[in-house]
């Protein structure tokens, strides 16, 4: 662990603009698909519960994403702000992933984050559901492991 402070701006309170900005860097970083990267967005001391899983620390985070995208191949992820207070934010979300069967899926979410002082997430609830979808429903197309383009559809704009 480093002994350095780390921090994550913006930091809390958060106001709309700053917000959305936390959540367009965590929409980003879930899109490179890679654990250790993510993982330093929480504190060392995060807890999560996600779906049936729950758990706290980066280490197991690590453990957690890397066990996730070996299972959720081709994931392409939106977040939208839903509502925020001081040092809470309130996140939608849904996702395209495939199987190793290539049966595709879209999967929906809310997520409820608390960060501290110094902007890391120290607390993260998930609660998710996946809908079976064909090739011919995917809405994202972008570049795989790369963060969405400014252009492209938030989730209200594609009715999601």
């Amino acid at each position: 662990m480093s002994t350095a402070i780390e921090e994550r701006p913006p930091f809390p309170p958060f106001t709309r603009e700053t917000a959305i900005q936390k959540i367009r860097a965590a929409e980003d970083g879930w899109n490179s698909c890679d654990p250790a990267r993510v993982s330093l967005a929480y504190t060392v001391d995060s807890r999560w519960r996600n779906r049936a899983e729950i758990f706290s620390g980066r280490k197991e985070i690590v453990a957690f994403l890397t066990r996730k995208w070996a299972k959720e191949l081709d994931y392409r992820l939106i977040k939208e702000l839903w509502c925020f207070d001081n040092n809470r934010i309130a996140v939608r979300f849904a996702y395209e992933w495939h199987d190793d069967s290539g049966n595709w899926f879209r999967s929906y979410g809310n997520e409820n984050w608390q960060f501290n002082e110094r902007g890391l997430m120290d607390v993260r609830h998930a609660s998710i559901n996946d809908l079976p979808i064909s090739d011919s429903e995917r809405k994202y197309h972008w570049e795989r492991l790369k963060p969405r383009p400014a252009d492209h559809p938030s989730l209200s704009a594609l009715g999601l």
